[in-house]
């Protein structure tokens, strides 16, 4: 009786524990290194243990790549052991160097001034004021922001993150619904709905997503003919709208608020304007923050990078006064997210290093091999899609698999490699609504505390579902349907 209390009341790190111990006693695979193979069960336990939640996702991630400094395996190649522990440390480390971390975590303190200042709270007001009848309305406003800023923003961080984020995180207070307090009676809806929105944009644009452009220029080095901006829009277009237009109801169905809106919220919302009196000079100073974010994000990528223009919104909005230096220093989220998201990102890029993706790769081409060319072609899209599951960041996804799987789909007969491609990179967008760690914004979004671990699993496995099958059985009928060839 004992032992099976003592399970209950821990089986939420007993389970992770044991399937990684079980992995490592177990012999490698035939084609794959011991270390790559102990490293492949460390990464599986941490991936578990993130689903479960037995602690803090940011400690999970810290206690795993800290197992694996300790075990001096990871950023070596060749899958042997580091033989320095300066070098075991440095790669543990190396996730808090990507710019796309620090990113999210501007993001986080642009957030907060948009709430110091008042400007947030104004916002929202406004736009419960003029769409607060319904839920579903403001679901889609918040996807019709993204989507009209996707086409001039690559880095969806920036996009979703540094714009979106700060006005959606105003709205659910106006309906008494906090992260711990009736988060599903609006909250949880509208930050999934803003989530999977910029998903389905970030694929929509060539120019919605960064690593679209890292993974054309990856995919020329392997071959690949190139595509431009009109033509990449041309083949997704149909895809694209639809899923962007089902979003939101689709969630409203899945994953209901509440909340269904009232007439009452909207003038409630007009009311409360009135009482804030006219725009203060904070507001206006935290406008201009923004709008200096936002025109550097659209057309200053040659002058600065986007992080570097957050960076730079942060010391400005001290110097104004919107926030203060103990703002920052006390801001437990935005940490929280920066531990979390650094240790994925040097997690996952282990499993390159080690070999375990080339292997994975190799295996992947042998079992394909014997299929025909139309279900090669499906089973190749949906295996790049699916291995996403592994990765904490797109840009990691590009960099690991794009060209190993270009190379698997050119030893295949009858395969289109050119049409393969462009569809592995055109996918790149939509998979990053399978996990909290998927793409850039997942880790706002999911760290706002408003939807469950469990429930934000649930839902990116079924949007992620969703997505693919729309991808395949929309996209492919329309590139026959119009005779689109590549080059």
């Amino acid at each position: 009786m004992e032992q099976d209390s003592f399970f209950k009341k821990n089986w939420r790190w007993i389970i992770p524990v044991a399937i990684g111990l079980i992995l490592w006693v177990l012999p490698a695979p035939e084609g794959l290194s011991v270390n790559a193979w102990h490293y492949f069960a460390v990464f599986l336990a941490v991936i578990v243990a993130l689903v479960l939640e037995p602690f803090p996702g940011a400690l999970i991630g810290l206690m795993g790549v800290g197992v694996l400094a300790w075990l001096r395996i990871g950023p070596e190649g060749s899958g042997e052991k580091i033989a320095a522990t300066g070098k075991a440390i440095s790669w543990a480390l190396s996730g808090f160097s990507n710019t796309t971390i620090w990113l999210i975590f501007a993001a986080f303190m642009l957030g907060l001034g948009y709430d110091k200042s008042g400007l947030g709270r104004r916002i929202a007001l406004f736009m419960v004021k003029k769409l607060g009848k319904t839920s579903l309305g403001l679901g889609y406003a918040v996807s019709f922001a993204d989507g009209i800023l996707a086409p001039f923003i690559p880095s969806n961080s920036a996009r979703s993150g540094g714009v979106i984020y700060p006005i959606v995180n105003n709205i659910p207070p106006m309906v008494d619904s906090y992260p711990n307090k009736n988060p599903r009676r609006l909250g949880a809806y509208l930050y999934w709905v803003a989530l999977a929105a910029t998903c389905v944009t970030s694929t929509l644009f060539l120019t919605g997503l960064a690593p679209n452009l890292l993974a054309i220029t990856t995919a020329e080095k392997a071959g690949f003919v190139g595509i431009s901006w009109m033509d990449w829009f041309k083949v997704i277009a149909p895809c694209g709208i639809v899923l962007f237009l089902i979003t939101p109801l689709l969630a409203y169905i899945i994953y209901p608020p509440e909340s269904k809106g009232s007439q009452e919220a909207s003038n409630w919302a007009a009311s409360e304007l009135e009482k804030m009196g006219k725009i203060t000079i904070k507001e206006w100073l935290m406008l201009g923050v923004a709008l200096f974010c936002l025109l550097f994000w659209i057309f200053g990528g040659k002058i600065a990078n986007a992080t570097t223009v957050a960076a730079t919104a942060i010391v400005m909005m001290v110097l104004f006064k919107i926030i203060t230096w103990e703002d920052v220093l006390t801001n437990k989220a935005a940490y929280n997210v920066l531990i979390w998201f650094s240790t994925l990102v040097a997690l996952a890029g282990g499993l390159k290093n080690v070999g375990f993706l080339n292997w994975v790769g190799n295996m992947s081409e042998a079992m394909l091999a014997g299929l025909s060319p139309t279900v090669a072609f499906i089973g190749i899209i949906v295996l790049f899609y699916l291995l996403h599951y592994f990765f904490a960041s797109t840009t990691a996804h590009v960099s690991a698999l794009l060209a190993l799987f270009i190379a698997i789909t050119a030893k295949i007969p009858g395969v289109d490699v050119q049409l393969v491609t462009l569809l592995m990179i055109q996918s790149l967008g939509l998979m990053g609504i399978l996990t909290p760690y998927g793409t850039g914004p997942s880790p706002i979004w999911y760290g706002a505390g408003y939807i469950k671990t469990g429930e934000f699993w649930k839902l990116g496995f079924i949007f992620g579902m969703v997505y693919l099958v729309g991808f395949l059985a929309i996209t492919i009928p329309w590139i026959k349907i119009i005779g689109f060839t590549m080059g």
